[in-house]
């Protein structure tokens, strides 16, 4: 018994986070990808799920981070045909990256502790961990990241590892 479906506008806001209209322009756009395929390309048995279920099943998995045992039965397939559908759908969702950046475009940066057991790279950091400190500039508009800079040491200073590291030049490249 399939619980959730995208014929039913109420469920897409609360588990995707679109509303109807953006829900429907992305099933448009998945189609357009090549959603209806099946997911090898070669002849076989049909999604069960139509292409809008499917794409509400993706979106609900990466917007609730449910399990593929939660989210299965709550659209009436198997734990294992909901990983298949997250998996052939999920590329299509992926958004295209962008070719170029505005000239007036505002960059946020800001440097990160990624804890890591590599200690070739790694050092202690304030949190007493081995980590590494890494760069990340993000588009101020659409918070998607734009460059990201080589990792350094932990134990630097953000200013430090931001001149260093190839942060700079990626943005410059960037535009």
């Amino acid at each position: 018994m399939q619980v959730i479906s995208a014929s039913r506008p109420e469920w897409i806001v609360p588990f995707t986070g679109l509303q109807p209209g953006q829900f429907r322009k992305l099933v448009r756009v998945v189609a357009q990808r090549g959603g209806d395929r099946i997911a090898d390309g070669r002849p076989g048995r049909p999604w069960a799920l139509p292409l809008a279920d499917r794409v509400l099943l993706v979106a609900t998995s990466w917007r609730t981070n449910l399990t593929m045992r939660q989210i299965g039965p709550l659209f009436g397939v198997s734990h294992s045909a909901a990983h298949r559908v997250i998996d052939t759908l999920g590329p299509l969702l992926a958004l295209a990256p962008v070719r170029r950046r505005r000239l007036d475009q505002v960059t946020i940066i800001d440097g990160t502790l990624v804890p890591t057991r590599d200690h070739r790279l790694a050092a202690p950091s304030k949190n007493y961990r081995y980590s590494t400190n890494l760069q990340v500039a993000i588009d101020a508009d659409t918070r998607l990241i734009v460059a990201t800079g080589d990792p350094q040491p932990g134990n630097r200073n953000d200013c430090t590892v931001y001149r260093d590291s190839a942060s700079p030049t990626s943005l410059q490249d960037a535009r």
